[in-house]
């Protein structure tokens, strides 16, 4: 079986962060391990308080899989702090996995910061390099990359910048635009627009998460990273279609709804 670790925060409410990952990580088949960095308690509607776990710990997290288990993909989300940032960064650096997928989570859904204003230098000189493909949303690329994203083409050029940063691949989504939501993957040499459609629905919780888990699955079944992309934009779709409408804010996507799908039909 295909491994897969993620390194990121804890979502009480399950919808995102260490808890989405796992179940996107479980809807593909491949073997999740996870190492926590913090823990939030959060629900659809608010992140009330994060405790950052001791980059000690978390070292030492990275260190009993990678020591003991082999590791087909990485996929690195919450990171809060400088120290926990660079943490992270130079264990990696050790241990070179295969492949990694960073996704530079800032702002949760409700509006709480998540990741530190004088930890993001650390995340663009120390780990963004690291990566083999990073997947921010335009709000976050517009803050790495110090430039506004208005349309299309303002997309690419933040695409480029981002190789100026050392970035080998960007996925760069375009949610957040009036248009289509579609998103646009640079590997450094040759765009590729990864077409989506806009689903309306208030239950986007961990979309974020839940993507860029799902380029690690695939990325760790042996998927090019353009059909990883590709792969893992068609699930989101589909979790985002089918999203559950828990709690009284932004509800969990569904990642399991194939897997309920094809047990339905079995049972019928």
């Amino acid at each position: 079986m295909k491994t897969a670790l993620t390194i990121a925060g804890s979502d009480s409410g399950g919808g995102a962060g260490i808890q989405a990952d796992l179940k996107t990580f479980a809807a593909h088949g491949v073997y999740g391990m996870s190492v926590i960095t913090a823990i939030t308690a959060q629900n659809t509607v608010e992140v009330r308080s994060v405790q950052n776990i001791d980059e000690r710990i978390i070292q030492d997290q990275i260190e009993a899989v990678f020591d003991d288990i082999k590791v087909d993909a990485v996929k690195i989300g919450m990171l809060s702090s400088p120290s926990i940032v660079t943490t992270v960064a130079e264990t990696l650096a050790k241990y070179q996995p295969n492949h990694i997928v960073l996704d530079p989570v800032m702002v949760s859904k409700g509006g709480h910061r998540l990741l530190a204003e004088d930890a993001i230098s650390a995340l663009k000189e120390e780990l963004m390099p690291l990566a083999d493909i990073i997947t921010p949303n335009i709000p976050e690329a517009e803050i790495l990359t110090e430039q506004k994203i208005l349309n299309e083409l303002d997309m690419k050029s933040a695409c480029i910048s981002f190789k100026k940063l050392g970035v080998k691949s960007v996925l760069l989504k375009g949610g957040h635009l009036s248009t289509d939501p579609n998103d646009l993957f640079y590997d450094g040499e040759n765009f590729y627009w990864v077409k989506g459609k806009r689903v309306h629905t208030k239950n986007t919780h961990g979309t974020g998460c839940t993507l860029s888990s799902a380029i690690a699955a695939n990325l760790a079944k042996g998927n090019t990273l353009l059909t990883s992309v590709q792969l893992a934009k068609a699930y989101i779709e589909v979790a985002i279609e089918h999203s559950l409408n828990l709690g009284n804010g932004h509800g969990p996507t569904n990642h399991f709804y194939e897997l309920y799908k094809r047990a339905h039909l079995m049972n019928q």
